[in-house]
């Protein structure tokens, strides 16, 4: 059964490490939801998250593959580990109509997000929400202002909870 997966590396901070790990997925024909990578508070150090769907066979083939990468310092699999994650993205509505715009308000009031920009006829808004509540946010300005709706998004990142789980 495929399911959703979550996987951090903590990985040397060297030239082509990021497209020799991304190369080991696309050579293997893994597909990738998302991929983040940045610095950690020791510069030779970053984390990337990764996030994938698989069956569970292939999951473990993935996380040995990955466990024998030489950049590689730790794999963590975050898939039924407690965690904060997040996802940033961007939804930019364009074409409004005056009376469209209270709808654009009561749904960034309704899932938490910020209006950072607008104009005569478009709003931006910055979505820092789960994975799938960005998803829900999509589906519904789809369904209210159609082809309009504009995204970018940046992909998860995540660490593990403390005390309580967040997803």
């Amino acid at each position: 059964m495929h399911k959703k997966r979550w996987i951090s590396l903590l990985v040397e901070n060297d030239v082509g490490v990021l497209a020799n790990i991304s190369g080991l997925f696309s050579g293997k024909s893994y597909n990738l939801d998302s991929l983040t990578a940045g610095t950690t508070t020791d510069r030779t150090i970053s984390r990337m998250t990764i996030s994938l769907t698989s069956d569970d066979q292939t999951f473990e083939q993935i996380k040995k593959q990955l466990n024998r990468n030489v950049d590689i310092i730790k794999v963590t699999d975050f898939t039924d580990t407690a965690i904060h994650m997040k996802e940033l993205m961007y939804l930019k509505i364009i074409g409004l109509k005056e009376s469209e715009m209270g709808k654009v308000e009561r749904v960034s009031e309704v899932f938490g997000v910020k209006m950072i920009d607008y104009g005569v006829d478009s709003v931006l808004l910055e979505c820092v929400q789960t994975e799938k509540r960005n998803s829900d946010l999509v589906e519904l300005c789809v369904k209210l202002f159609g082809n309009r709706v504009d995204i970018v998004r940046g992909g998860s990142v995540a660490i593990e909870a403390i005390s309580i789980s967040e997803r």
